[in-house]
């Protein structure tokens, strides 16, 4: 199987590439950033916009480039080796495709080229307290009224929520089991609507998030998002988009550090020699390098199974796939930090960045034993590390 880039795909590289690589190519870059109002560089998205990033997963007829997993790869991964902090996998990866596979008419046109052009950001609002990472264990409950619905419920930790202007909205109504798969309904919902309080938060890689609650939010059924009731299968299938994003977010990560380190053996000296000429040292930095290329290997395999239109297939293929992200990104974290010793923690310094990062990673929709359970539920895996 032929995993070259088309000559399309490598123009995109370079582009984010030239992007995001002079934006975040020392600490201080970012920590300027990070103190900026919304947590990221306004200036910096209106820039992904124009190259067409904000656009790329969205079809022509919405205005957008038509682009698929494999694209949204090569940006997350330029995500990763960056440590880039904008909203891309919040608002384009999970809200886009939230809208671009459930929205209505209406919807898609009111709200993809506010998007596609950076002037609209949207987030998901979904995780609970309680639910941990089961996606259908939602308590917000949406009641039926005369002019549409009322929400009523809290949200603990929407990614980028703090600075959306929209927001999709997960809730319950109907079926009286809180973790039932059918009776989950989404909301398209402005977020200065009345009855909704935003409580933001830095996350502890630097990014930013908020917990959102709901009393009695007003919204008309035109705002529903998908189908009524059935809202839980959509979910599913845009989160699994999102675990291909992370999977190619946590390689660019994993290959910045992997060379980090090689750097850091062939300058840092002991006993008069560089460290890197130490036997054993070499052995973990080659299997780091080993580490990374089987991450890379099943994020080329979770690109391919994200459109899958089998649901048990594709979310069998995507857990595979993160659990063996979430063993390379444990392995190659650590050991980086290993190999660099005390500074591999600091804050001044870029591998603990990494680290944080990778680790957060590893929790995003779900950690290594959830989603080992699910694969063996469905009967096996591929072998990982």
């Amino acid at each position: 199987m032929d995993f070259e880039y088309s000559d399309e795909q490598r123009m995109l590289k370079d582009s984010i590439d030239r992007l995001i690589g002079p934006a975040y190519d020392d600490l201080g870059k970012r920590k300027a950033t990070q103190a900026q109002g919304p947590g990221f560089s306004e200036e910096l998205w209106s820039k992904y916009a124009e190259l067409g990033l904000t656009a790329l997963p969205f079809s022509e007829e919405d205005g957008g480039f038509g682009g698929g997993p494999v694209e949204t790869m090569v940006v997350m991964e330029a995500i990763g080796r960056g440590l880039a902090l904008e909203p891309y996998l919040a608002s384009i990866v999970i809200a886009g495709n939230l809208l671009r596979l459930g929205g209505t008419a209406g919807q898609r046109e009111a709200c993809i080229p506010k998007i596609a052009d950076g002037s609209l950001r949207v987030a998901f609002a979904h995780v609970e307290r309680q639910a941990r990472y089961d996606l259908f264990d939602v308590g917000t409950h949406a009641k039926k009224t005369d002019h549409g619905y009322t929400i009523e419920g809290d949200k603990s930790v929407v990614l980028s929520g703090d600075s959306a202007q929209k927001l999709i909205v997960s809730a319950r109504t109907s079926s009286a089991s809180r973790r039932d798969h059918h009776g989950i309904t989404l909301f398209l919902v402005d977020a200065d609507a009345p009855g909704i309080s935003r409580r933001d938060f830095p996350t502890q890689d630097g990014q930013r998030g908020a917990a959102i609650s709901f009393a009695g939010v007003d919204v008309p059924e035109s705002a529903i998002v998908g189908t009524l009731d059935h809202g839980g299968e959509l979910i599913a299938h845009v989160i699994d988009i999102a675990i291909a994003a992370v999977c190619s977010e946590a390689v660019g990560a994993m290959t910045s550090l992997h060379a980090l380190t090689l750097d850091y053996l062939k300058t840092r000296k002991q006993f008069g020699v560089p460290i890197g000429s130490f036997q054993v040292l070499q052995h973990k930095a080659v299997d780091m390098f080993t580490a990374l290329e089987q991450a890379r290997s099943m994020t080329y395999f979770a690109a391919m199974m994200a459109t899958s239109d089998d649901p048990r297939e594709r979310r069998r293929a995507l857990s595979a796939a993160k659990v063996q992200i979430n063993n390379s990104a444990k392995f190659v974290g650590e050991t980086a930090v290993q190999l660099h010793g005390g500074i591999g923690v600091t804050m001044e310094y870029r591998a603990g960045h990494y680290f944080k990062r990778l680790t957060m990673i590893q929790s995003l929709f779900g950690d290594t034993d959830h989603h080992m359970r699910i694969v063996d539920h469905a009967g096996g895996m591929l072998e990982t590390v």
